[in-house]
């Protein structure tokens, strides 16, 4: 009887940087093929590439998971049982390693100085190393080891057959051997290269099953050629596609940033909240059963499955995102996007002034699709621009210079006289005024909305405009505007 092992799951980057959709979404497929199944997702910080580490990164990745929602269950933070979780505090476990191959014969010492590498890649006749140290004799190899030669571990990879393997997505893939080069185990320095430091840390951790982009799969036969040299057993590979942008003339090519914001951090300062974009994130390459599109992150625990990732490149739409964000701007309270809105409330009007931001978000909540277009929608608020009064005919509202004139100098005089400035009081001056003129709602609504706004599209009516801007401002703006008329 088999033993079925608890589903092991990693998030293993390096601190080069932002955090990229692309990562973020194998980072989200990990978390959720863990949870899905009810096991471990761990965090694993692979941090030996010195020359591309970035001061700071290791925070951006621990921030970058906790506002997605992604918390992991081992980590160089809250430790576990597979410990260290940080590769420069495991480099002595990996040349034992890499010897251990050596003396089973799936690795050797390369002694090839640096000089003779660059000739040989200026050469034509090869494509890659030439295995020149691979078959020294033991002679050879002492007399280089007693000099103090540098050298590196090189894998020995087979001359002759098929490595075949199946990915979750992919299905099966096979590789001739011919094409394998002698990859690199150990540099020169002792330091392991992130191929083969990514095999060791995986077995000795337990992790059964990694995630990462469809990039990788040309080299997963060097790995399982690694495991099956130890006699260990191979993990279950998910390899996930690409994610394309659309470029301007329609065609699309791999996401990049002249497509648009393609980090994290980038897009909630654009006004995108987490939630919206780890939602869209897991639709990016992976189809439900039905034809739901809104998940919780506990929803997206309960209904991901392997099966559901498609083999096609999945294109990043943000328009789409956009979409996903409204959605979940129309769900908050009231309270919970007045929080959320005030610094962008905060970038065009000033603590001092007497407009009360509390009253923005009947008006702006169901029109906003990301919080950045705030500023601009209020923007009307803080400062009247000058407009044409062409602004005030509208077919609709049955609104012609004529009837703007009039509706806005008897709605000036209805307005001024007013004991109570609130919304109702508004409501109900307009109201009546439009029905002793008999006229439609509209035909009254229009004028005085362009005279307050000086635009025509507006977040919020008139009687919201006139509320906001308080008594003293509403009155000026209405009569600028009778003034344009006349």
């Amino acid at each position: 009887m088999s033993v079925i092992k608890k589903v092991r799951t990693r998030y293993a980057p390096s601190p080069t940087g932002f955090m990229h959709v692309g990562n973020l979404r194998t980072a989200l497929y990990e978390y959720l093929i863990a949870k899905s199944q009810g096991g471990t997702f761990v965090l694993r910080i692979e941090d030996t590439d010195r020359e591309r580490y970035v001061d700071g990164a290791v925070d951006v990745i621990y921030s970058t998971l906790k506002r997605a929602g992604l918390v992991h269950d081992e980590g160089p933070d809250i430790g576990g049982e597979y410990g260290p979780y940080v590769q420069s505090e495991r480099l002595g476990m990996y040349l034992p390693y890499a010897e251990k191959l050596i003396e089973s014969g799936h690795a050797y010492r390369c002694f090839c100085s640096k000089e003779r590498l660059e000739k040989l890649a200026e050469s034509s006749e090869f494509g890659g190393y030439d295995r020149h140290c691979r078959d020294l004799s033991d002679e050879e190899i002492k007399k280089n080891l007693d000099a103090g030669t540098p050298y590196v571990i090189r894998q020995k990879m087979p001359l002759e057959g098929r490595t075949t393997f199946t990915d979750a997505v992919f299905g099966e893939i096979s590789v001739d051997n011919s094409e394998l080069q002698d990859q690199i185990l150990i540099k020169t320095d002792g330091f392991p290269t992130y191929n083969f430091a990514n095999v060791i840390d995986d077995h000795t951790m337990g992790i059964t099953h990694v995630v990462r982009g469809s990039e990788y799969l040309s080299s997963t036969p060097k790995y399982n050629l690694l495991y099956d040299a130890f006699g260990w057993e191979i993990p279950t590979y998910v390899h996930l596609p690409l994610i394309m942008g659309k470029n301007e003339d329609g065609s699309v090519s791999k996401l990049s940033k002249r497509h648009g914001s393609t980090g994290f951090e980038d897009l909630v300062a654009e006004g995108y909240l987490p939630e919206a974009i780890i939602n869209y994130i897991a639709l990016l390459g992976w189809c439900p059963k039905d034809n739901q599109e809104l998940f919780t992150m506990k929803e997206l625990e309960e209904n991901f499955f392997i099966e559901g990732i498609s083999k096609s490149p999945a294109v990043f739409d943000y328009d789409k995102l956009s979409w996903f964000n409204s959605e979940y701007i129309k769900a908050m309270t009231e309270e919970e996007f007045t929080e959320y809105a005030t610094p962008y409330y905060r970038e065009i009007i000033d603590e001092s002034s007497p407009i009360d931001i509390n009253k923005f978000a009947p008006i702006l909540q169901k029109r906003t699709e990301k919080f950045s277009d705030i500023p601009d929608k209020l923007r009307f608020f803080t400062q009247l621009a000058d407009y044409d009064t062409d602004l005030f005919i509208n077919k609709k509202s049955k609104s012609t210079l004529e009837t703007a004139k009039t509706c806005l100098a008897a709605a000036t005089e209805r307005l001024e006289a007013l004991s109570d400035w609130n919304a109702d009081a508004i409501h109900d001056c307009l109201i009546n005024l439009a029905q002793e003129m008999e006229l439609k709602n509209g035909t009254v609504m229009w004028p005085v909305r362009i005279a307050a706004s000086g635009q025509t599209v507006t977040a919020g009516g008139a009687i919201e405009i006139l509320d906001i801007l308080g008594r003293e401002e509403a009155l000026r703006r209405l009569k600028i505007g009778i003034s344009k008329l006349n």
